[in-house]
């Protein structure tokens, strides 16, 4: 009777866990105070939040470039490089590291035809914009050069007495202004840019540079005499580009100096103090009358035809074809010109 309590009670101490091994773990079991307030998170203040507004952000980014023109569907996610031509882009704010230019650009190691990168491309033409002057009468605000966001503004050569300037000459229109140098004197570009154009003109400029520049202008260098740029490089206002020369139609050693907007000339003396030697403002407005001058240069003139003279001089005299010509005076090629005779030429 004593052996059989002694295995009940070993029985029980074993069922409720008298070794560790069989113990049993049960939650701490912590009763609510009923009187605690409960703590209440507080509101951060000063803190706005709200969504993006894009006309917002365009309205105060033009303000700053005030040369560029915005539409309501500039999307930001597609935003050209520093030198894209085309004004309804942010041109001085690049997104892509551009390796070069020629006729295809390295960007990001992706190589792609550099008129697929920019708007507009042609390293062979000097005007490949088709802007339509009639249809020109808003005035747009161009930013020559601003300091802040790094780019400058230089003179095209150390001294630039004129020679001969903007406007209507020896019958035909003269769309530069010339300034006389040195043969091998050198030249510098005007603003930051890219060089877009570098060719010959037997009949015209010769050996001539055309510069895209981050203000949304083109610069034009004609009668050089070595190139030392090429197409696609980058340069920056007073830059070494080019030596002065006499190549081309030319009666002695000058610069022909241009400047053009959408591929269209006006008057330099616009922008410069040549005498003077300086910028005349950091900003230039462009309105319709800034480019009267083609309206006339495209009204009828006629030439009155001298001994020696033939269709082709004429052509080239006036910058227009033979074709046109004929087609202009009803005549063919093969056609006697006669002393005195007035042909239209455009």
């Amino acid at each position: 009777m004593r052996y059989l309590r002694l295995i009940l009670i070993c029985g029980i101490f074993l069922s409720i866990g008298l070794t560790q091994s069989n113990a049993q773990i049960f939650p701490k079991i912590i009763k609510r105070n009923s009187n605690t307030t409960p703590v209440v998170p507080q509101e951060r203040k000063n803190i706005e939040l709200r969504g993006f507004d894009q006309e917002s952000y365009l309205r105060t980014l033009s303000t700053v470039t005030d040369s560029m023109i915005f539409e309501n569907n500039v999307n930001l996610g597609k935003v050209r490089s520093i030198i894209a031509e085309d004004q309804n882009v942010m041109i001085w704010a690049p997104t892509n590291r551009l390796v070069k230019v020629s006729e295809q650009i390295q960007i990001d190691s992706i190589w792609v035809t550099a008129y697929e990168y920019f708007s507009a491309w042609d390293s062979k033409k000097i005007d490949i914009y088709d802007f339509d002057i009639k249809s020109f009468q808003d005035s747009v605000k161009i930013r020559l050069y601003d300091p802040f966001f790094g780019y400058n503004w230089s003179m095209p050569l150390d001294q630039t007495p004129i020679t001969s300037p903007f406007g209507y000459r020896w019958r035909r229109w003269h769309y530069g202004t010339d300034l006389d140098l040195n043969t091998g004197d050198p030249v510098y570009s005007t603003f930051d840019g890219i060089v877009r154009v570098r060719s010959y003109d037997r009949y015209g400029y010769g050996y001539y540079l055309v510069i895209r520049h981050k203000n949304g202008l083109e610069t034009l260098y004609g009668h050089l005499s070595k190139y030392l740029v090429e197409v696609g490089q980058e340069v920056k206002a007073g830059e070494l580009i080019a030596k002065g020369g006499n190549t081309g139609r030319s009666t002695g050693s000058h610069l022909h100096y241009e400047l053009r907007y959408r591929g269209q000339p006006f008057d330099p003396e616009n922008v410069y103090d040549f005498k003077e030697y300086r910028i005349l403002n950091q900003e230039f407005l462009l309105t319709s009358d800034t480019f009267s001058h083609v309206a006339q240069a495209r009204a009828r003139a006629y030439h009155r035809v001298k001994s020696g003279d033939t269709l082709g001089s004429i052509a080239r005299r006036y910058g227009v074809s033979v074709s046109t010509l004929t087609k202009l005076n009803g005549i063919t090629s093969r056609s006697i010109l006669r002393i005195g005779q007035n042909l239209r030429v455009r």
